[in-house]
């Protein structure tokens, strides 16, 4: 899985990102709270 961009809503108690794909196809549209947010994000692959 090769993610190209992520965008992110910051919310107040929830965070959604969506990953998107080189075509712009959605990779990863998930629900997080802050402390999930940083774990998941902290072990994407560069």
């Amino acid at each position: 899985m090769q993610i190209h961009s992520i965008g992110i809503d910051l919310g107040k108690t929830t965070f959604h990102l969506v990953a998107l794909g080189a075509s712009g196809k959605v990779l990863v549209k998930k629900k997080f709270t802050q402390k999930q947010l940083l774990a998941y994000t902290a072990n994407l692959q560069t």
